[in-house]
């Protein structure tokens, strides 16, 4: 099923979606941290989004259990691998139930649903003759004697050259190849150089299966970035599959093939199978009526999503959906992969404190922060993300505790103090809140396509919006007059029910700030369709904050928390192209593709107002119109004009430019400047009819 195709469902009076999706399973040998959290989040997003639309969604995950390492570790803690992955799962299940990851069933892969899936599987395809089976020359550690798994062999890639790149794949240029292949191969796990010994192992002919993985990649389940990357896998040649390892090895055995064990990454995506299996088994799926030959059938109706980061894109968008072709269960309707995660722009780092684990972070700061700030960031793509931590701070404190908590503060005083918590009887502004229902379907089409960053700009357009209403009537003043109780009811109402569909849109984002706001406003949780029904002579609680600030002092302490003791390691030397470069530089010798210019987000912004900046000698304030959404932006023009020269003219302005905090507020955007110097400045743009918010091409 095409990705329009499905987004095309979703129609008023049609039967809800049967829906389940997945996200990759964290390996269980170490804690979640954030950078993980990205694919969590943007998961648990898009699935809350489904079930608030009346979809019938299921979200499942699990620990990925087995392998090596596993072992490994569980012998260096004097433990058992059981004990182990029993202790790890509890660990992963706190920290994305407090980031409100809202999985409906959570499991692991070593569970008898697993070992079940597994083995049908790989019995379908032997059947069929997908399986082969030859004796190969494997890598030996003479040290620990055991034959050594991909992952534990490092060596040179035999594509790029890169070195200390793991046996199975090159994270440099995303190619995969088998271990004998590595150049100046090494143990990862005592260091020495590994022999090479005879083992017999099975093969899944991956081959068997080009011309559907031909179609399937191309049937519009994969970004295009993916389907164009699994054109160079074709062209190069599908190699066949190792999916057996040597004893000792934690995992499952393969079937009548003593001592051989199924490699990890054969039982790891079946690990979604297990899991839903074990919710359908469940009360809960007993109850909802869950059949799992709905969902997996091979002529299944249901859709069945996998959100998962690119670099396992290899083995969901080829070896998975051949396994469960050859096996006749369904194949994915779509395999979503996302980028991976800077801080400050460069790549997660111990010495820096950036390497943040998902409990550091929740000893600090707010899960849902860090949600509204991926979202704010997420689009549809592979491309990476960066959180920029200053970025973080002003935008929490801009868009969620500045806009939208702004909102119900402002108006829920008021409504106690004055009228004992009653809303009024009628909308002050019935047009206005009519669009901002309607802004919602526009919205809900952002959420679909996992175009979370636009749905996050299309909200915080209409928070500035309720904003500016509530100044424009500023029931502060209105409160002074003897006379005007029903007015002031009446307008503080409106920015109650301004705030209720706001929260509404970000629920999906915001689930606990959206539940503590149902709690102030009460009322039952929000569904996608309840949001256009205004609260009307409706009683409220009193308002107790929802959101605080975030501080300076917090990011720094959460940093200081996640540095490593370096006293016996060096810092290591950033990547050549994130090297520190002077701040002068020759600005023609400075150079940027196209690609990178393209992502300048231009646009036409008509100047509502503009003032001078108390304590600085160079700024002008801006209040600038982008067609319904208003922005603060501070220009360092004041030598060129005068406030009231700019009121009502255009300009343009690069809109998605990081909020800057200043001393004097936060800036959010530029905009444009030509000339010299001095009294040489031009921003403005000629009046051709252009509108403000139109982008400039």
């Amino acid at each position: 099923m095409s990705q329009l195709t499905h987004q095309t469902r979703d129609i008023p009076g049609n039967s809800p979606r049967d829906i389940l999706v997945t996200s990759a399973l964290p390996y269980a040998n170490g804690p979640i941290h954030i950078g993980h959290l990205v694919e969590y989040i943007q998961t648990d997003i898009w699935v809350r989004f489904q079930k608030m639309r009346g979809q019938n969604c299921w979200y499942v995950c699990a620990d990925d259990a087995h392998g090596t390492p596993i072992m490994l570790r569980a012998r260096q803690e004097g433990i058992t691998p059981e004990a182990l992955i029993a202790r790890v799962a509890e660990e992963h299940k706190a920290d994305f139930s407090a980031f409100r990851v809202g999985f409906d069933n959570y499991h692991s892969t070593h569970s008898d649903e697993n070992r079940h899936f597994a083995e049908l599987i790989y019995e379908r395809n032997r059947d069929k003759g997908h399986i082969s089976r030859r004796t190969i020359t494997q890598a030996y550690d003479p040290v620990e004697q055991m034959f050594l798994p991909d992952r534990f062999i490092k060596g040179e890639c035999p594509k790029c050259g890169t070195p200390d790149q793991y046996g199975d794949n090159c994270e440099a240029c995303g190619a995969s190849y088998s271990p004998n292949e590595l150049k100046n191969p090494r143990s990862a796990v005592s260091g020495a150089v590994p022999e090479q010994r005879e083992s017999d192992h099975y093969f899944f002919r991956l081959g068997d299966f080009e011309p559907m993985l031909r179609d399937w990649t191309r049937g519009g389940g994969l970004q295009p970035q993916v389907a164009n990357k699994l054109d160079e896998w074709f062209d190069a040649g599908l190699q066949e599959w190792d999916i057996s390892r040597d004893a000792p090895y934690f995992g499952f055995e393969i079937p009548d093939h003593p001592g051989k064990f199924f490699y990890v990454w054969l039982d790891a995506p079946i690990g979604y199978m297990a899991s839903f299996r074990h919710l359908c088994d469940s009360p809960r799926g007993r109850a909802a009526g869950l059949d799992f030959d709905r969902f997996w059938d091979k002529d299944s109706p249901a859709e069945l999503y996998h959100f998962i980061g690119k670099d396992i894109i290899y083995f969901h968008a080829l070896f998975w959906p051949a396994m469960l072709h050859g096996a006749d269960f369904r194949t994915p309707s779509a395999v979503f992969a996302h980028g991976f995660l800077t801080v400050d722009g460069q790549k997660m780092s111990k010495s820096r404190g950036t390497f943040i684990k998902a409990r550091t972070y929740l000893d600090h700061l707010n899960p849902e922060y860090l949600r509204y700030y991926f979202a704010a960031k997420l689009g549809p793509g592979v491309d990476d993300i960066d959180l920029n931590l200053q970025d973080f701070t002003a935008r929490v404190n801009s868009d969620l505790v500045g806009k939208v908590v702004n909102i119900a503060s402002r108006s829920a005083g008021f409504i106690a103090k004055r009228f004992a918590g009653r809303l009024s009887p009628t909308l002050a502004n019935p047009q206005l809140h009519a669009e901002f229902v309607q802004a919602g379907e526009s919205i809900a089409v952002a959420y679909e396509r996992r175009e979370l960053s636009r749905a996050v700009r299309e909200i915080m357009a209409l928070a500035d919006r309720a904003n500016q209403y509530i100044d424009e009537q500023a029931p502060w003043v209105i409160a002074k007059a003897p006379d005007r109780d029903a007015d002031l009811q009446a307008v503080c109402s409106m920015g109650i029910n301004l705030f209720r569909v706001l929260i509404g849109y970000l629920r999906p984002i915001l689930p606990g700030t959206a539940a503590d706001s149902e709690a102030f406003l009460r009322i039952e949780p929000l569904t996608w369709a309840a949001i256009a029904e205004p609260l009307l002579d409706h009683e409220i609680a009193p308002f107790k904050p929802l959101m605080t600030r975030v501080e300076s002092a917090q990011i720094e302490a959460m940093l200081e928390a996640s540095k490593e003791d370096l006293s016996t390691t060096a810092p290591p030397s950033p990547p050549a192209d994130q090297a520190s470069l002077p701040v002068t530089r020759d600005p023609i010798a400075e150079t940027i593709d196209i690609e990178t210019f393209a992502k300048l987000d231009l646009r036409i912004a008509r100047i509502r107002s503009a003032g001078l900046v108390e304590g600085a000698d160079k700024l002008l304030r801006l209040e600038l119109d982008l067609g319904g959404e208003t922005r603060t932006v501070f220009a360092g023009i004041r030598s060129a004009y005068e406030p009231s020269d700019l009121e009502g003219r255009l300009t343009v302005m690069v809109a998605n430019l990081a909020p800057r905090k200043m001393r004097f507020g936060v800036s959010e955007g530029m905009v444009l400047a030509a000339g010299p110097g001095g009294k040489d400045i031009f921003i403005l743009s000629p009046d051709t009819g252009a509108q403000p918010g139109m982008r400039v091409k």
